[in-house]
């Protein structure tokens, strides 16, 4: 089985195939419709053959279908036909977080955190995934975590408050879920320059790694 993995983020869309080692890139953002993006897939993988689809949504998933419009994308998701605009291929979609989870994960109870546009957030608990819609609850003085650790809060505040919400949260979280140790995964990961005992720095390719997982049975991520 060939799994086309897409990664879909507030500021690129990846994907590739297990037989493709580097992922094609295209730029997404507030504009970045479904249609559009199935445009920008049909484009780039002209002469690819893929026998499902994994897809990474940032947002709330449920039975394989968005639950809500993405925050940091344009509209239109939650009613398109993915499983139609694959040509009927399977579809299997999840939060974004959970897939980069599950490709990161290395046993026991592990939180994710992915620090990108957005704030992504999933937990592995003895290899069951879970998502989690952290980013917009509230944290403090009325703000939301992703308030204070998104990238616009990133480029506000600078890095050196940035970072020092970042390992209050950390601290904060890992009491609360009585998890072993954190994974920072998203492309903001690589701004934290020194990672406690406890805390892992994610690959790059841990999202598709976690797509093609999604189809081994024992793997099967709570949606």
């Amino acid at each position: 089985m060939n799994v086309l993995a897409v990664d879909i983020g507030g500021t690129h869309i990846k994907f590739r195939t297990q037989r493709k080692s580097a992922p094609v890139k295209v730029k997404s953002g507030p504009a970045m419709t479904p249609a559009g993006m199935m445009k920008a897939i049909t484009e780039n993988t002209e002469g690819w053959k893929f026998d499902c689809v994994s897809l990474g949504y940032p947002g709330p998933v449920v039975h394989d279908k968005p639950l809500l419009e993405p925050h940091n994308l344009g509209k239109g998701w939650v009613k398109f036909k993915f499983d139609e605009a694959f040509d009927g291929k399977p579809v299997r979609m999840v939060n974004d977080a959970v897939m980069q989870a599950l490709g990161s994960y290395q046993g026991g109870r592990m939180l994710f955190l992915g620090l990108g546009t957005g704030l992504g957030s999933a937990m592995v608990v003895e290899g069951v995934a879970q998502p989690m819609e952290l980013a917009h609850l509230p944290w403090k003085n009325g703000r939301t975590y992703e308030e204070y650790l998104g990238a616009v809060a990133l480029k506000k505040h600078g890095r050196k408050k940035w970072l020092k919400n970042l390992r209050t949260v950390m601290d904060e979280l890992q009491e609360a879920m009585e998890c072993e140790y954190i994974v920072l995964g998203g492309g903001n990961a690589k701004l934290v320059p020194e990672l406690p005992k406890h805390v892992l720095r994610g690959e790059n390719d841990n999202a598709f790694k976690g797509a093609f997982l999604l189809w081994k049975q024992k793997h099967e991520p709570s949606r």
